[in-house]
């Protein structure tokens, strides 16, 4: 009996001493929610989780960088020292084993340059953002440390979705207008449906039965609802006005008032998960988090991966054309099949790891609140974007797009009812997502455009 006295308290001591997985202060992510019976896990509304990355833990660094480095080679718990230049740039670069993925972004500036086939120049490109995405993400909570919780939470505002951003951006330049449509639905649908699923199907294999924060869930959720009706509200507008010429136009305008309505309920949002009601969205934190690198090394590093990222996006939205002559793949399941992966890879992966460890708040942030961050900010933001550039970027989807989104966040919202998941509920929302991408392979795209363009 002794034995087991001890032995319990050994483990209860290793569970509190043990660092915790995440960052402070993310948006994008939803950073955790408190647990099912509405009770807050913390009373301190400034101990807050991140699920935009992992967060950098001793195992993912090589041994000598560990005993050389004053923080990270510490075990006495003293005032750390600051890092050199040369320190920092270790510490980033060995943020993460994506990282190694990082050789790809010269091979695919290179690969423009030269007479490479479209799909080579693709491929490289695309290989090359995964990292990209997840060196963006780290840097924005370094900074967001430094900045303080309010102005570190909107950094990660406006550039939790940053890689989405550019290429929709890119494309919008090049009045790719069916790629940012199906971008934009594309990132929803991976979120909701592959993410979510892949995090209740791991999560499952392990646990027999996993609980949620039903109601922060739930406000996202929610949140997703408003976004879709403002996409069926274009498609009724549309059916509902035979001549064309007052579509047109009646659409763009419609499409304008709905993108300043959703920018506003986005920002209350905001209002809403940051002051008004953020002890649903606190968390016990084990430890205060010190940011490593210096704000100006970090200002630096993001602008500059963000410069990459440009060059990257560029190249591959370029290539898009080639790839779908080659490949006889539509601008259609290009965007809503292909580039959604290459701004979430890292942070799906993170979504499936935590989930694994029955942290499924964390995990329902990711893919929930990513989606609605996407449907409440970026794609608003191509509407107004597009509308200072002259074209033609509205709200207006196909009606297998807008059916699809529809029927998808209707099955999310009726998962997540009861907060709890299983692994048979993963498997639903899988099969959803293959069903989904069956369908959009073999979608005729007669025109090559999605909607008004």
């Amino acid at each position: 009996m002794e034995n087991t006295t001890h032995s319990n308290a050994d483990h209860t001591a290793a569970q509190t001493t043990s660092p915790p997985l995440f960052r402070a202060g993310s948006v994008k992510s939803n950073r955790s929610l408190r647990s099912t019976n509405d009770v807050p896990i913390s009373t301190n509304p400034e101990k807050r989780v991140t699920v935009r990355s992992a967060r950098l833990n001793r195992e993912s660094l090589p041994p000598s960088f560990i005993h050389g480095d004053p923080i990270l080679g510490s075990a006495d718990g003293g005032h750390p020292k600051p890092l050199s230049i040369l320190q920092c740039l270790k510490l980033v670069l060995f943020s993460s084993k994506i990282n190694l993925l990082l050789i790809f972004i010269p091979l695919g500036i290179v690969a423009d340059k030269l007479p490479w086939s479209p799909t080579v120049i693709f491929v490289l490109n695309f290989i090359a953002i995964i990292p990209l995405a997840k060196l963006l993400g780290f840097l924005t909570e370094e900074i967001s440390l430094r900045l303080g919780e309010n102005l570190g939470a909107l950094l990660n505002a406006s550039f939790g979705n940053a890689v989405e951003l550019i290429l929709s951006i890119i494309a919008l330049k090049e009045n790719k207008i069916d790629v940012v449509k199906a971008s934009i639905i594309g990132s929803i649908l991976s979120n909701l449906l592959l993410v979510l699923g892949f995090c209740f199907l791991a999560g499952g294999y392990k646990y027999k039965s996993q609980t949620f924060n039903q109601t922060a869930a739930q406000t996202s959720a929610s949140l997703l609802a408003l976004s879709c009706m403002s996409l069926l509200i274009p498609a009724a507008f549309t059916a509902s006005v035979p001549d064309h010429v007052l579509q047109a136009s009646g659409v763009r305008n419609l499409s304008h008032g709905t993108a300043i309505v959703l920018l506003f309920v986005y920002i209350l949002y905001l209002v809403f998960q940051l002051k008004t009601h953020e002890h649903l969205y606190a968390t016990e934190s084990e430890e205060e988090e010190v940011p490593l690198i210096p704000l100006w090394l970090g200002v630096v590093l993001l602008l500059a991966v963000t410069v990459v990222v440009a060059f990257c996006a560029e190249f591959l939205v370029g290539s898009i054309e080639g790839l779908s002559e080659s490949w006889g793949l539509t601008h259609i399941f290009i965007g809503l099949i292909l580039l959604p992966i290459v701004g979430n890879a890292a942070e799906h992966a993170t979504a499936v790891t935590v989930a694994m460890k029955n942290k499924m708040d964390l995990a329902i942030g990711v893919a929930i609140g990513s989606s609605m961050q996407i449907a409440l900010f970026v794609s608003p933001l191509m509407v107004i974007i597009g509308w200072g550039l002259g074209n033609n970027m509205d709200l207006f989807f196909g009606i297998f797009e807008t059916s699809v989104m529809f029927i998808s966040v209707l099955i999310v919202n009726y998962l997540i009812q009861d907060g709890e998941s299983n692994w048979l509920e993963g498997i639903m929302l899988l099969s959803t997502y293959v069903i989904v991408a069956i369908a959009i392979f073999y979608l005729p795209d007669p025109t090559g455009v999605v909607g008004h363009s």
